[in-house]
């Protein structure tokens, strides 16, 4: 009864979510318009018009609303049945996740309002993350597949705050496109949800805040959806990002189980790609990484002739993808069983499934046009214009692979 109760409490959480953060975007947008935060079109944005900003109130609100009815004051990490070790378990104060959570949104509020020097941005960040730490959301161990435990008992706390303070700065690098932030933050939440039932059972109340993170970010995505009437703006971005953060360390890095680690990774690994892409490059020109610039994934495919239905189309689907795969690996019994063994059968499942989907991301990447080979473009260029000479041609590929300007394609 209990177990069903929390599936219950989780359903009921997004949509209490969902409500209060679709309710409350257009007072929110009303709010930006009157104090001025406003986003205006600029070369390296997608935006057509200029746009309200703070969305990222409202999805607190809704974050808030939700959390006040169905999470308790703490949050207790069970043992982890059919593991080799346990969960690392421990006590999460859920007061002080919302107040990291409130925090980073009256920072990036602050940021949308008047723009930030990036090390004001990057104290309030690491000032949530501080927060969240302090409250429990530590991870002092973590269980590799075929290596074991790797324990680091003193410098978790630094580790997790690194990780928080990534997960913020990424999700805010790939808020960059109507309706992609706060619909892969969706998708992410959905697919954490299910992922920690199956793992902490439905006796766990982690899923329930997996649950409304999805629903807020949901509430929200009715408004941002393109053509967008309202952005999430530093405030929402930063906190989604944090929110992720929490959710996949106390119900996924904490467990003690071996697909600890693979799960965030795979759920988030497209704004994870995303950044880690954007980033490289500017590291390569020796520009600032935090600089902004019109490298993204979404950027690319506007530049190529995609639309941003389209492309939020694409984005969404890869997602999904490597979500579900996820969530096969956390239900698919591979792990080691009582006698210490790994199941063979079920192994060679899983690595047949990890690698079909790094096949597939590859085959997305190179198919969406956000990476090419050089000597693949060479023979596209020939083929298109077969009088070009091999200098001229290795220029143009040269080009098109660093610029991302290839030919437009069929929206």
């Amino acid at each position: 009864m209990a177990d069903a109760m929390r599936y219950s409490d989780a359903v009921f959480a997004f949509l209490i979510a969902m409500v209060a953060a679709a309710a409350l975007t257009p007072l929110a947008a009303r709010l930006a318009r009157r104090i001025g935060a406003i986003d205006f079109p600029r070369a390296r944005g997608l935006s057509q018009k200029p746009t309200p900003k703070l969305g990222g109130l409202a999805i607190f609100a809704g974050v808030l609303v939700a959390s006040l009815i169905w999470l308790p004051s703490t949050i207790t990490l069970a043992h982890v049945p059919h593991t080799p070790r346990g969960s690392s378990g421990g006590t999460v104060h859920t007061w002080a996740i919302l107040a990291g959570a409130l925090v980073i949104t009256l920072v990036g509020a602050i940021d949308d309002w008047r723009d930030l020097p990036p090390a004001a941005k990057l104290l309030g960040q690491i000032a949530a993350a501080v927060i969240a730490v302090e409250a429990g959301v530590n991870v002092t161990e973590i269980t590799l597949p075929f290596a074991g435990s790797l324990q680091f008992p003193n410098e978790g706390g630094v580790l997790s705050g690194i990780w928080l303070v990534a997960l913020m700065n990424i999700v805010n690098f790939s808020d960059g496109l109507d309706g992609l932030a706060a619909g892969l933050c969706t998708i992410d939440g959905v697919a954490f949800t299910i992922i920690i039932f199956d793992v902490l059972g439905g006796s766990s109340v982690v899923p329930v805040l997996a649950a409304l993170i999805a629903g807020a970010s949901l509430g929200f995505l009715f408004f941002n959806f393109p053509p967008a009437k309202v952005f999430m703006g530093d405030s929402g971005a930063n906190l989604l990002g944090y929110l992720l953060g929490v959710v996949a360390v106390i119900g996924s890095l904490k467990t003690g189980t071996v697909i600890a680690l693979a799960v965030p990774l795979l759920i988030l690994a497209v704004p994870f790609m995303d950044t880690s892409f954007v980033v490289a490059k500017r590291l390569k020109y020796h520009r600032k990484p935090w600089e902004a610039d019109a490298n993204h994934f979404h950027h690319r495919l506007a530049r190529i002739g995609f639309s941003q239905r389209k492309t939020i189309g694409y984005l969404y689907a890869w997602t999904v993808m490597l979500a579900v795969v996820a969530i096969l690996l956390s239900v698919i019994p591979y792990d080691p069983g009582h006698d210490g063994h790994y199941r063979l059968g079920w192994t060679l499942v899983t690595a047949a499934i990890l690698v079909i989907a790094a096949a597939a991301s590859v085959y997305l990447v190179y198919v969406l046009e956000i990476l090419k080979f050089k000597g693949l473009r060479v023979m596209q260029i020939r083929r298109l214009e077969p009088d070009t000479d091999e200098h001229e041609l290795e220029e143009a590929a040269e080009r098109d692979i660093e610029t991302g300007e290839f030919e437009t394609v069929a929206k």
